[in-house]
Order: structure tokens, then sequence, then C-alpha cells
């Protein structure tokens, strides 16, 4: 007669209250649902209790929270409701982070739209008192002074960088990389003064040049170009540069010819992010560069230029009468500098993406 045995169960298996923990599941619907019905529950006590704006988002985020961590922690568990938690918290910190950016960009196209018309890019200011004129001095300014930023920043952040990672070593290295940090904190009217200092040697007391401003911009690039050079460069597999050695080829050679085309893409996009950085930039060139009405295009001749950051910064604070035109056109010129900079980020995307080596499975 045979007979019935129960089955015992498997060390480390789960028992049937585990079994069953894990059939009760929150829907993938569920947290979202319960976040809003706490949030509308905790923006209607804010608004039965008087409270402002600012009271009413904290109330509907801590309730929405709340409500979810609960729920999670009775049906899925502490750990779900942990990471639950986690996740509400990382979001609110997101959407904390981009309120002031969405609220800066919204300001300045809802008030820089008004002026955004062909005139202010074909226009200067020569002989404009109220309506009209636009910034097209400023706005060449800006490209030419930026332009000479470059030609002057790049090729020796560039090679500063690749000294310090290919041939650097000891005090030497040290010292440089501790000067390029300082510099990388160094504020941008101290950079001005500097160069309106060093300009002001040659040309005297007084001296306004396109080329003293890009001067001061470099100062400021010169360590933004540096750091990220530098650490693209470190990214360089160093089996390239023994395969390199192994073939008998000089450390010039591989450098110039498997080093930086490996990070052409990371060096790209670093000097593009570098130039955003200063094109913005407005005390450096109120100190030696100035303002002024009419179109000027040679950075190396003692005049005044226009750039677009001072351009904004004088048609604010001297407006003229009345001042509703020049605070429009103030606006307008800050819509421009973002959108520079948008364009120049845009541009570092691009080149981080299609320039940057294959790599095949």
């Amino acid at each position: 007669m045979a007979t019935q045995t129960t089955p015992t169960p498997v060390q480390g298996s789960p028992g049937p209250g585990v079994e069953l923990r894990r059939s009760r599941r929150l829907p993938r619907w569920a947290p979202v649902a319960l976040f809003v019905v706490g949030a509308a529950l905790g923006l209607l006590l804010a608004r039965l209790s008087g409270g402002n704006l600012v009271l009413e988002v904290l109330a509907a985020a801590i309730l929405g929270t709340l409500a979810v961590t609960v729920v999670s922690g009775i049906v899925d568990g502490r750990r779900k409701a942990v990471d639950r938690l986690m996740t509400c918290m990382v979001t609110a910190a997101f959407l904390i982070a981009m309120i002031p950016l969405v609220s800066l960009v919204w300001e300045v196209v809802s008030k820089g739209i008004k002026r955004l018309d062909a005139t202010f890019f074909t226009n200067s200011m020569v002989g404009v008192v109220g309506e009209g004129g636009g910034a097209y001095h400023a706005i060449l300014g800006t490209l030419i002074i930026t332009a000479l930023t470059a030609l002057i920043s790049v090729p020796i952040g560039l090679l500063a960088a690749i000294y310090l990672v290919e041939y650097g070593t000891g005090r030497l290295k040290r010292a440089i990389t501790f000067f390029v940090d300082v510099m990388t904190g160094i504020p941008s009217i101290v950079a001005g003064l500097f160069a309106y200092a060093l300009f002001a040697i040659f040309f005297g007391p007084g001296v306004r040049m396109g080329l003293a401003g890009a001067v001061a911009l470099s100062v400021l690039m010169i360590p933004v170009v540096v750091r990220s050079t530098e650490e693209v460069l470190k990214l360089v597999p160093n089996e390239l540069r023994e395969a390199s050695y192994a073939l008998g080829v000089p450390k010039w050679r591989t450098v110039v010819k498997v080093v930086l085309p490996t990070a052409a893409a990371g060096l790209g996009t670093g000097i593009t992010l570098a130039i955003a950085r200063v094109i913005g930039e407005t005390a450096p060139l109120l100190v030696t560069v100035g303002i002024t009405a009419a179109t000027q295009n040679n950075p190396f001749v003692n005049e005044r230029m226009a750039t677009l950051p001072v351009y904004a910064y004088y048609q604010l604070t001297q407006p003229g009468v009345p001042p509703q035109f020049g605070i429009d056109r103030a606006w307008t010129a800050a819509l421009v500098l973002i959108i520079l900079v948008m364009a120049l980020n845009l541009v570092a995307r691009l080149i981080s993406r299609f320039f940057a080596p294959k790599t095949s499975r």
C-alpha cells in the first residue's frame, strides 16, 4: 500500500506568505494616480487654509508623495515603497531645478520677441533716440571678439592640456594645474581690469579696443579649455598609445595622429562649450571695449566696439526717453544672446554625435 508523503519545501524557497505578497502588486498606472489624488487633496487643503501658491505646490507635492509611499508600503512592501519615495524626491528636485530656468526663458522670450525683427539685425543705433534702431553693430562686435578670443584661447589651452596629459611631470605639472585651478575662479571683472591695465601700458589710459576685450575673455576661457580638453585626452585608452609606440612611432606623432583624432569629438565639444561660457560676459567688455552707437569692425584700432552684453546693459540702464523702447531692445538683445548660447550647445551635441569614434562589436 503506497503512502502519501507531503513534499518538503526546498531550502531557500519562498514561503506561502512571500508568494501571496508577490501576487499583490500595484498596476503601473497606480503610482501616478495615487500621486495625483494626493496632490489634489493637498492643493485643496492648502486653498481652504488660505495659503499662497508656494504653499499649495508644497502641500500637493508632500501629500502626493506620502500617498504613493504609504500605499506602496502596504501593497508592495517596504522595498518598493522606498524606491517610489526616492523616485518622487528625485523628480521633485528636478522640477524645482527647472523652475528658474523655464521662468527665465519664458520671461526673456515673452519680452524680447517684440523687437525680434529684421530691423534689429540690420540697423545700428546711429541717430536713434527713441523708437527704432537695432543691434547689428553689437552682434557683429560680439562675433568678432568671440572669434578672436577663440583664436587666442584654443591653441594655448589645447597645447597646455596636451603637455599636462602627455608630457608633464613633477613640479612644473603641479604648478600649471594649480594656476589653471586658480584662473578658473577668477572673477570676470578682474580679467577685464587685467586686460585694461596691460593695454594701458602700451596705448595709454582710456584705451578701448576689441583686442583688449578678446584678451580679457581669453583669461576666462583658457582654463575652461584646459580643463575640458585635459579630461577628454585622459579618456583615450593607453593601449592606443602603446600600440603606436610599439610600431616605432615617435611620441609627438602619436599625439597628432592617434590621440587627437580619437579625442576629436570631445575636444570639439569642450571648446564649443568654452566659447558659450564667455560669449555672454559683460564686465570685462564693459571695462575694455565700452560701447558705441556706430558699427566698428576692426578690433585692432583704439576705438570702442559694441557687443551684445554691453549693448543690453546700456539699453537697460540708459534707455532714453521714452524708456520703453530701450528696455525692449535690451530684452531682445538678451534673447539673441540666449539663442547664440543654445546654438553653440547644439553644435557641441552634434560634434559629439557625428565625430565620435565608431566602434564595432
